[in-house]
C-alpha cells in the first residue's frame, strides 16, 4: 500500500513524465512548415502532417504485439524516448544539407532540393519527411504506454489522472512559447528570424526526448499488463467494436468523425502559413494561445455536459470548426489581425467539444468489455486515418490555391480563403448531418 510520501512522489514523476512527453510534441509540430519552406522543403511541408497520424495508425499494433507482453512499460518508455529523440537530433542536419534546387516559386524562393547522402540521391523534403516518420513511430506508441502506467500506479486515477496529464498540456504550452521568444535571432540586415524558422525547434524536441528516455528509468516498476497471456486477435483488431457499427447512431458518430477530421487537419497544417504572410510574429506563441484556452474549457466541460448534453456538444463543436474557417477567411489580409486570433480563440470549444465529448459518448455507446477496443478504433478513425486524409486534402487545396505564390508571403493572402472556404464548407455539411442522423439514446444524449 502506497504511504502518501510515495504517493506525492509518483504524482510529481508522472506529472514530469507528462510535460517533458508533450513538450517534445509541441516544440515543433506548430512551426515545421515554417522551417521547411524556409530551407527549400516547401514542396513537401503538408505531409509531415501525415507522419503523426500514420504513427497512430500502427501504434496500438506495436503496443498489442510488443509492449504489453514482453518488457516492462517504464523500460519501453526509455527506450522509445531515446530512439525517437535521436531521430529528431538528425532533422537539422537533413535540414541543413545543401543541394541542387529543383523547383522554385513565383519570387525565386527554393521548393524542392536534390541533395546527395553518402553517394545516393534524395529530395531533400521527402529524407525530412521519412525522418519525422521515423520519430513519430517511436513517439505515438508513448501516448497509450504513459496512460497506461499512470493508472497502474494512480489509486484514485480517475481524479488524479486529470491533474497529471493536465501537465502534458502545460508542457505544450511551455514549448511553444519558448521557441517563440527565446531563439530570436538578428540577421545582418537587420531582419528578426524567429524561432520557429530555426533548427531549435528540433534540437528543443530531441534534447527533450533524450532527457525523457533517462528518466524513465526512474519511473515505478510497470510489469507489462498482458505478460505470458495469449496474443487476442480479436481485441488487436478491434473486432468486437466493428460490430457497434452495426448500430445507426454509433456508425454516423464514427464515420461522421472520420470525414470531420479531413477539413480539421488543415488548422494544423495551414494556419501558421497564413499567420507568417500576415506579419504575425511569435507565431508558436500565438498559436499556442489556442491550446490554453483549451485547456481553461475542460474545467467547463461538466456545465457544459449537463446543460447542453453529448449530442448538442459535438454539433456544437463541429459548428465551431466551420465558424473558425470563415475567421480565418475573411481574416486574410494585412488588417485582419484580431479574426485569425478569434479563430485561435475557438479551439477549446472545436476540440473538447468534439473530441473529449466523443470519447465520453464511446464510453457511453459501449459495453464495458470492449470500451478500450472502441476508444482505440475511435482513435484509429480520428487521429489516424481521418488526420492523414486530412494533411493530404490540406496539400491538395494549397496546390490548387496558390500555384507557385508562395503560401507564406503577402502576395498569398487574397488566395487564402480558397484553402478555408470548402473545409468550411465540409464542416457546415458534417454539422447538419449530425444534427439530424446522430441521435443517441438514454444517459448518450
Amino acid at each position: 500500500m502506497q504511504t502518501q510520501a510515495s504517493s506525492r512522489s509518483v504524482m510529481v514523476r508522472l506529472s514530469i513524465l507528462m510535460f517533458l512527453q508533450f513538450w517534445i510534441w509541441g516544440s515543433w509540430y506548430i512551426s515545421v512548415s515554417l522551417y521547411m519552406m524556409e530551407n527549400g522543403m516547401g514542396d513537401v511541408r503538408y505531409y509531415a502532417y501525415t507522419a503523426g497520424p500514420l504513427a497512430a495508425i500502427i501504434a496500438p499494433f506495436f503496443t498489442g504485439l510488443f509492449a504489453d507482453r514482453f518488457f516492462n512499460t517504464e523500460k519501453v518508455l526509455a527506450g522509445l524516448f531515446l530512439l525517437g529523440g535521436g531521430f529528431m537530433l538528425l532533422l537539422p542536419w537533413v535540414g541543413g544539407l545543401d543541394g541542387t534546387v529543383v523547383a522554385e516559386s513565383a519570387s525565386g524562393i527554393a521548393t524542392a532540393m536534390e541533395v546527395e547522402v553518402f553517394g545516393m540521391t534524395f529530395n531533400k523534403g521527402e529524407l525530412f519527411n521519412w525522418t519525422i516518420l521515423a520519430h513519430m513511430l517511436c513517439y505515438m506508441p508513448t501516448l497509450a504506454l504513459t496512460a497506461s502506467l499512470s493508472f497502474h500506479h494512480l489509486p484514485k486515477g480517475s481524479t488524479q489522472f486529470p491533474l497529471v496529464r493536465l501537465w502534458g498540456t502545460v508542457g505544450w504550452i511551455a514549448a511553444g512559447f519558448f521557441l517563440a521568444f527565446a531563439f530570436k535571432k538578428t540577421l545582418a540586415g537587420g531582419e528578426i528570424l524567429g524561432g520557429e524558422l530555426q533548427a531549435s525547434q528540433f534540437f528543443l524536441g530531441g534534447g527533450a526526448s533524450v532527457l525523457l528516455g533517462l528518466f524513465c528509468l526512474a519511473l515505478p516498476k510497470t510489469p507489462a499488463p498482458l505478460k505470458g497471456k495469449a496474443l487476442d486477435v480479436r481485441t488487436l483488431l478491434f473486432a468486437d467494436a466493428w460490430r457497434q457499427l452495426r448500430r445507426s447512431t454509433f456508425a454516423v458518430f464514427m464515420i461522421g468523425s472520420f470525414l470531420v477530421c479531413i477539413p480539421l487537419a488543415a488548422y494544423y497544417a495551414s494556419l501558421q502559413q497564413q499567420m507568417e504572410a500576415m506579419g504575425f510574429t511569435n507565431i508558436a506563441a500565438w498559436k499556442n494561445t489556442g491550446t490554453f484556452l483549451e485547456a481553461g474549457m475542460m474545467f467547463l466541460m461538466p456545465w457544459f455536459f449537463r446543460k447542453l448534453g453529448v449530442r448538442w456538444m459535438i454539433i456544437a463543436g463541429i459548428g465551431a470548426w466551420a465558424l473558425r474557417y470563415v475567421l480565418f477567411s475573411l481574416g486574410a489580409s494585412p488588417d485582419g489581425f484580431w479574426l485569425v486570433v478569434g479563430g485561435i480563440a475557438l479551439h477549446g470549444i472545436c476540440y473538447d467539444f468534439f473530441f473529449v465529448t466523443g470519447q465520453v459518448f464511446v464510453d457511453q455507446a459501449t459495453p464495458r468489455e470492449i470500451r478500450a477496443q472502441a476508444q482505440s478504433m475511435t482513435v484509429f478513425f480520428t487521429q489516424g486515418l481521418g488526420l492523414f486524409v486530412g494533411a493530404i486534402v490540406a496539400n491538395e487545396l494549397a496546390a490548387r490555391a496558390f500555384g507557385d505564390v508562395a503560401s507564406n508571403t503577402p502576395a498569398s493572402l487574397e488566395l487564402w480563403p480558397q484553402v478555408w472556404w470548402p473545409l468550411c464548407a465540409m464542416a457546415v455539411i458534417l454539422a447538419v448531418l449530425f444534427v439530424f442522423a446522430f441521435r443517441p439514446e438514454g444517459k448518450d444524449t
